[in-house]
């Protein structure tokens, strides 16, 4: 009995983090437009505009659940489900600190970017399910997109398994901070292993990782439809996208889905490349930063701090940089950036072989 009750429990404590996520991500989303445009955003609905998000829920789920004559019942009802399940179902392998995973299996990052291939199924019954020309269009754009991006954000993946020789997040994440079991070396030179902070991160032991973290980023913006690659939404050509027939309930499962996969992509490059759970202060002698701010309620706070810079990167490019083209987004991904990450998992080897 004990042993549901925690799978519960973890399940739930889960589902509410991403909740919360979503609400705080819609109004910070608002507001960082509203800055960037130079307006105010929400302002009126409680102070500053904090009870906008919670009045729109109250709405949405007050809507009139509404399913086309013409569309596929089962495909339909189904897609928004899927969709989310697909990317809600990826936080189990996380890391969240020392010790604190919901379910640490030494497969970690391969189950990850297995289960979140299930959204693309889920778009595709979205788009078909709805009969709807917008629908189908954007469904289709979506599932070349998200297809021809996990090559070039698998392959810089990679070159850091390569380097860190396992695919358990929970490992990767403690060679990258004062708790490694072995060596850890800056560029392949000075043993930093006892040092730990900034130094310590993936993205400093080997400088190609540098780049190989930039073209995850990349890529992890096109793999969650976000600007300046959200061609499978636009509204300017395509009403909604795949979206288009949904409302109440289905929409928030989408939108849901959404804002859980930035959090998602961003945590997984946290833990990949910018040190996950641990400290970017060092040892500098006798003052003993790393070791300080080190341990589980530490390493929650640097995970969260980490995963939501990236989120405000994230927000900050969509409200910066315009929509891309479709020709011009498959000639980055095949002629840039895929080139670029076979070359950082060609150079881990070679790294691995001979630096470390």
């Amino acid at each position: 009995m004990n042993f549901y009750l925690t799978y519960f429990l973890v399940a739930f404590g889960l589902f509410a983090f991403v909740g919360l996520f979503t609400m705080l991500g819609v109004y910070a989303e608002r507001k960082v437009s509203a800055f960037i445009q130079n307006r105010l955003g929400p302002t009126e609905t409680g102070k500053f505009g904090w009870l906008q998000v919670p009045a729109d829920m109250l709405k949405m789920v007050q809507k009139e659940f509404i399913i086309p004559a013409a569309a596929d019942k089962i495909l339909f009802l189904l897609a928004p489900v899927i969709i989310f399940i697909g990317v809600y179902l990826g936080f189990a392998a996380l890391p969240w600190s020392a010790g604190v995973i919901p379910a640490d299996i030494n497969i970690g990052l391969y189950y990850i970017f297995a289960i979140i291939s299930i959204e693309t199924l889920g778009i595709l019954m979205a788009g078909w399910g709805s009969n709807n020309k917008y629908s189908i269009l954007g469904a289709m754009r979506s599932a070349a997109q998200i297809i021809s991006y996990e090559i070039p954000a698998g392959f810089a993946l990679i070159a850091v398994v390569m380097i860190a020789q396992t695919l358990s997040l929970q490992e990767i994440a403690m060679q990258q901070g004062v708790l490694a079991a072995e060596k850890v070396k800056f560029l392949g030179i000075w043993d930093v292993s006892h040092v730990g902070g900034i130094l310590s991160w993936n993205v400093f032991r080997a400088p190609h990782l540098l780049v190989a973290f930039v073209i995850y980023f990349i890529a992890s913006l096109a793999e969650s439809n976000r600007a300046p690659f959200d061609i499978p939404e636009a509204e300017s050509e395509l009403v909604a996208g795949f979206h288009t027939e949904f409302t109440g309930l289905q929409f928030a499962l989408v939108f849901l889905a959404e804002y859980s996969m930035m959090y998602l992509v961003s945590m997984v490059g946290v833990i990949l490349f910018l040190g996950a759970w641990n400290t970017p202060l060092p040892n500098i002698g006798p003052v003993a930063l790393a070791d300080w701010t080190t341990g589980t309620a530490w390493g929650i706070i640097w995970i969260l701090l980490k995963a939501l810079a990236l989120v405000g990167v994230q927000i900050w490019i969509r409200w910066t940089l315009p929509r891309v083209r479709v020709d011009q987004l498959m000639n980055l991904c095949w002629k840039i950036l895929t080139p670029l990450a076979f070359a950082c998992m060609l150079i881990s080897g070679v790294w691995r072989l001979w630096v470390m």
